[in-house]
């Protein structure tokens, strides 16, 4: 049952690890720019990079995201989304408890049972227009509020852009998410359907790669400033070298 439950981890950032391999690999940074320290494995990295890019996303990834926009209508495509995102409610709700948040824990329980009832099993998104902003919450970011550190940014083949705390973050959910307890066919297609979801979604965001100088610096300054933004609820402190103009983009 364990091993089945680890697969709950992979999608949460296939989101931003679409987008990590819609384009190749920018020229390798003067050693200057090589420096982040942030990013203390960056060789295995961009090398992780050239991995998804030249390999998962061609060969796999993107033919099976047009195929599957061809074959099922927006609205199916979007009640699938939707269900999705039900599923993940009782994770949010175990993260906004752990954290301290009562206001979180009482939204997320109140979309789970909105959608999964008036919703038709979350296929619909009523919550949201009734006022239930959906509020995602993780153990990654639990640890952060409990004062654990980035680690370093890993880039992960077939995953995409992460860190040491939000990697283990993701195992620790795994193992206590409702959705560890679906068989093997089932955790396998909410896998792909995930997948499928979220690498169309970032169809809509390859310009923002195709117009950086460093599409890994990118990917990996927005992903991190997301975190940040994440983990503190939309207000990041406010810091010297905080740039919001990554996540300005990626948000947008």
């Amino acid at each position: 049952m364990k091993i089945l439950s680890v697969l709950h981890w992979l999608p949460r950032s296939l989101m931003l690890f679409s987008l990590v391999i819609l384009v190749g690999c920018a020229s390798a940074p003067d050693q200057a720019d090589a420096s982040d320290p942030r990013d203390k494995i960056e060789g295995f990295n961009r090398a992780m990079w050239d991995l998804n890019y030249e390999v998962l996303d061609p060969a796999i990834l993107r033919p099976a995201t047009v195929g599957y926009t061809k074959v099922v209508p927006e609205p199916g495509r979007k009640g699938i989304d939707n269900l999705l995102s039900n599923l993940r409610e009782p994770d949010s709700f175990v993260n906004a408890a752990l954290q301290g948040k009562p206001d979180s824990m009482a939204i997320t329980a109140g979309r789970f049972l909105v959608n999964s009832t008036i919703g038709v099993f979350g296929l619909f998104d009523v919550a949201t227009r009734i006022g239930l902003q959906e509020r995602k919450e993780d153990f990654g970011q639990t640890l952060a509020v409990w004062g654990v550190g980035d680690g370093s940014f890993l880039m992960i083949p077939a995953r995409g852009p992460s860190t040491v705390r939000d990697t283990s973050g993701d195992l620790i959910d795994a193992f206590y998410s409702p959705l560890g307890l679906f068989n093997t066919p089932l955790t396998i297609t909410r896998y792909v359907l995930s997948g499928l979801t979220q690498r169309e979604k970032a169809m809509a965001m390859e310009h923002l790669l195709e117009d950086s100088f460093d599409p890994y610096a990118f990917i990996r300054e927005a992903y991190l400033q997301n975190r940040l933004h994440e983990i503190h609820d939309g207000n990041p402190p406010e810091e010297d070298d905080y740039d919001d103009s990554y996540l300005d983009e990626f948000l947008n």
